[in-house]
C-alpha cells in the first residue's frame, strides 16, 4: 500500500518542483519520494491554483465524502426494505 504523506509535505514538494530550479527527478531524490508522486502533486497543485482544469483537492474530498454517504444510505435503505418485507410477511392474514 502506498505511503501516506501529509498535505503540507505534498504542497512543499510541489512548490519546490514548480520553481523550476531542479528537475522532478532531483526533487524526488531530495525528498525521498518517487518521480511520479512529484508529477502528480505538481499537477494537483496546478489544479488547486486554477492553472489546470480538473477537480480541486477540496472538491475531490467532498466527492469522496458524498459517495461514502450515498453508499451508507443505500445500505440503510436496503436494511429497512428487508425489515419491512419480513414484518409484512408475518402480518398477512392466514
Amino acid at each position: 500500500m502506498p505511503k501516506k504523506y501529509p498535505p503540507e509535505f505534498k504542497r512543499d514538494v510541489a512548490r519546490v518542483a514548480r520553481r523550476g530550479d531542479l528537475t522532478y527527478a532531483e526533487v524526488a531524490a531530495d525528498f525521498d519520494v518517487s518521480v511520479e508522486s512529484v508529477r502528480r502533486w505538481v499537477r494537483q497543485a496546478e489544479v488547486d491554483d486554477g492553472i489546470r482544469d480538473g477537480l480541486t483537492s477540496a472538491e475531490q474530498s467532498e466527492l469522496v465524502q458524498l459517495r461514502r454517504d450515498k453508499r451508507r444510505l443505500e445500505m440503510e435503505n436496503e436494511i429497512l426494505r428487508r425489515a419491512a418485507a419480513y414484518f409484512a410477511k408475518d402480518a398477512l392474514p392466514k
